[in-house]
């Protein structure tokens, strides 16, 4: 057992967590920076502008282990290893867990995979687990080089019991559970009290740590909420002003002049009132004069701003006023596109750190060797595709030796090309067979005729 103090990880991150506080309520819809008794709108784009970004992100994940080399053993073990990750993938519901993750880091800024092996299942375990119980430490300026990782949450003392076989003092219902990884040792804390101290079983440790965004020069992400507060805040109190001038205005304000007092005076259809004669008496308006425009028009002007920051156009909501073209449409949604890449860019490397413990877990537990492969990371296509076009493309491009029929079937976003290709050879094969048979058949019919046709002219001649 180290030296390590788990009391110490209460005083670290603060600003870090507070932040991650801060930006789950003003997700959750907490955007007023005061509550008053009055109407207080909440219009909460942000939320809406995170889960568009993250359905584009997430569209059509796939992945792929390609061979080493060309030798038949090499595409085994890739066929194999792909086996594995997918089996893997639908035991853990990952499409679902991936989702959820991809939120989370918007949210946050960051987010957190940790791949285990379950020895009461016998198979490979991937959770995302809160961010708000995740330390880091990192060796000097070198960020990729994680040495010492800590997990805290926390468990009820009936769960403790069943996990661990430790009974928590008479009385106390829960306790912190902290887990400390290097690459080679494991410690476990109940509260602040070491229970466990082993040699890491896995070689590595298992937690994958990655940024929404990457914040130059520091290890922990940018978050998506932070640049779209102040626009949300703005369009939220312009929108609760106007709301509150239609108010009054459905409901008109009785002004009177030259009136010492005034009773059962009321707005009412049908009312007449009774005031002195020198008096006057009208309805406030507080719509005249086209004000009511200038509020709109300012709101328009927030609510473009508010999708210029969040780098989210119009479109990307299905809101063209005008039919596009497949290059205009792109062209409209650029800033969504390169916002999608970066992020992208972080998850590929995400996913095959991910893919490469999963297969390392399975040598290790189901002594089957398939990490000899090649990882990558298919991506779906962010806006709606001419799949005939891109099929007549990427046909030419075989044709002309450009692309291999493996490179055409990645584009086109074949989950197996190796598979297909196979199936592809398969096919041609039997089909030259048929056509060999028929056409030896045809080359038999034909003699026959021959042979019948010479017998009948003899048959003449005679």
């Amino acid at each position: 057992m180290t030296n390590f103090n788990p009391a110490s990880l209460s005083q670290l991150d603060r600003s870090r967590f507070a932040s991650y506080k801060s930006n789950l309520d003003f997700y959750n819809g907490s955007q007023w920076k005061e509550t008053s008794k009055n109407r207080q709108l909440v219009f909460n784009y942000a939320r809406i502008a995170i889960d568009k970004l993250t359905s584009y992100l997430m569209q059509g994940l796939n992945f792929a282990c390609n061979p080493i080399d060309t030798s038949p053993q090499a595409k085994t073990i890739s066929q194999a290893a792909e086996a594995v990750v997918y089996d893997v993938y639908h035991q853990n519901n990952l499409q679902e867990l991936d989702y959820e993750t991809e939120i989370d880091a918007a949210i946050l800024g960051d987010a957190c995979y940790k791949v285990t092996w379950d020895v009461a299942e016998k198979r490979i375990r991937v959770t995302a687990p809160d961010m708000n119980g995740i330390y880091a430490w990192w060796l000097g300026d070198d960020l990729s080089k994680v040495w010492r990782v800590a997990s805290r949450y926390q468990l009820t003392a009936e769960e403790i019991d069943m996990l661990y076989q430790h009974k928590l003092p008479l009385g106390k219902k829960a306790a912190v559970i902290t887990e400390v990884w290097t690459d080679k040792t494991f410690e476990l804390y109940v509260d602040n009290d070491p229970l466990e101290s082993k040699p890491n079983p896995y070689g590595f440790i298992p937690f994958i740590i990655f940024p929404n965004l990457r914040q130059p020069k520091s290890f922990w992400g940018i978050s998506d909420i932070p640049p779209l507060m102040e626009t949300q805040r703005e369009l939220n109190r312009s929108l609760t002003q106007l709301s509150r001038i239609l108010e009054v205005s459905g409901n008109p304000i009785a002004v009177l002049e030259g009136v010492e007092s005034a009773e059962d005076i009321r707005v009412q259809p049908g009312a007449l009132w009774t005031i002195p004669p020198e008096a006057k008496a009208y309805l406030l308006d507080l719509l005249q004069g086209g004000g009511i425009r200038l509020h709109i028009d300012y709101i328009d002007l927030v609510y473009r701003c508010l999708h210029d920051i969040s780098e989210a156009p119009r479109a990307a909501y299905g809101g063209i006023e005008r039919e596009l073209s497949g290059v205009a449409l792109e062209v409209e949604l650029q800033s969504l596109l390169q916002k999608v890449r970066r992020k992208r860019t972080i998850r590929t490397v995400t996913y095959t750190l991910r893919n490469r413990m999963i297969l390392a877990l399975h040598n290790q537990f189901n002594r089957q060797d398939l990490t000899t492969v090649n990882y990558a990371i298919l991506w779906g296509q962010v806006l709606p595709q001419d799949r005939a076009r891109e099929a007549q493309n990427e046909q030419l491009l075989v044709q002309s030796g450009v692309h291999a029929r493996r490179t055409a079937m990645d584009e086109l976003g074949v989950r197996d090309p190796e598979l297909e290709f196979a199936r592809w050879l398969e096919e041609r094969q039997r089909i030259l067979e048929m056509n060999e048979r028929y056409k030896a058949r045809s080359t038999r019919g034909g003699e026959r005729e021959r042979n019948v046709a010479a017998e009948m002219e003899s048959v003449t001649d005679a």
